[in-house]
């Protein structure tokens, strides 16, 4: 028995080893830390892009509106085509930009208010509409509205989640 009793007190003492087992504890904790980080960073980088593209979109399509023009697909076409470029420009696919789930609400300004077109282009692009100035009070101004989302996908062991980032964007529309 007293041997037993020496041999136990033994291991307490004995720390040989024990960093090994620290490592092995605290080794999937901060693995799992940093691609966290890593990956929320892509996600970051990428939402700033497709936000940069839906502007860009928005501010091709508000640039060549005129009273007298007919707006019916020319400025929607300018917009997708500006966005399309950004999201190239930026080695992103513009065929994966899809539709938003939830079209923005507007109001018409002026006259009749284009709905998104599925069918043209996978952006939804809206205008003329009135974009109102919440910090002012203001009345508003005629502008233009670019939204869609783009799909993310985090390459994780064991799951493949994919998130869909919103991007939107309104600008006052020109008139000279």
């Amino acid at each position: 028995m007293r041997k037993v009793s020496r041999t136990f007190r033994w291991l307490l003492r004995e720390t040989r080893g024990v960093e090994i087992a620290e490592t092995a504890a605290i080794l999937p904790i901060l693995f799992a830390i940093v691609m966290g980080i890593f990956w929320f960073g892509q996600a970051f980088r990428m939402y700033g892009t497709i936000t940069r593209a839906a502007e860009d979109g928005a501010r091709a399509g508000a640039a060549p509106y005129c009273s007298t023009c007919n707006p019916t697909n020319g400025f929607a076409t300018n917009a997708s085509n500006a966005v399309n470029s950004s999201l190239q420009a930026a080695n992103l696919d513009p065929t994966q930009a899809i539709y938003p789930a939830t079209p923005p609400p507007f109001t018409a300004c002026g006259s009749a208010l284009t709905s998104c077109n599925v069918a043209v282009t996978n952006v939804c692009v809206q205008g003329p509409v009135l974009i109102t100035n919440l910090s002012t009070g203001g009345a508003g101004v005629c502008g233009m509205s670019v939204s869609f989302q783009y799909p993310f996908s985090m390459h994780v062991p064991f799951a493949n989640p994919t998130v869909y980032l919103q991007a939107s964007a309104r600008v006052r529309m020109e008139t000279q």
